[in-house]
């Protein structure tokens, strides 16, 4: 996999949350694929949490900013739409690290600011 086609599959997952295609993400995930910020193993987790994501909040969208390459590894940036600001006025943000393996997503870590946390617990 050459550095742009593992950046492109980022960007592609984000296009199937954005577009609410969710089902069609499952190919870019591996069987086992590990969210480490879920604590999960498989992609279904993380679809459950975009449809609660999107179900409280409509218009939720991310928005890469910067798309690193390194290897096998992906680090993307992205800011966050269509949420209420919070009261601290920080501007909701993401960084997720993917390691990819066979050309899908196996492997991720994340931090986010500014984001609606409550309805995730």
């Amino acid at each position: 996999m050459t550095t742009h086609d593992a950046g492109a599959l980022v960007r592609r997952m984000q296009e199937c949350f954005n577009t609410r295609q969710f089902d069609q993400a499952d190919e870019l995930f591996t069987p086992d694929f590990v969210s480490h910020p879920l604590g999960t193993t498989g992609f279904e987790a993380g679809k459950r949490v975009w449809r609660l994501l999107v179900t409280h909040f409509p218009d939720y969208r991310v928005v890469a900013q910067d798309v690193l390459v390194d290897h096998d590894r992906v680090a993307i940036r992205s800011s966050v739409e269509g949420i209420p600001a919070p009261d601290d006025g920080v501007r909701p943000m993401l960084i997720e690290v993917f390691r990819v393996e066979d050309g899908r997503l196996a492997e991720m870590w994340g931090l986010g600011q500014g984001l609606p946390r409550e309805i995730l617990r």
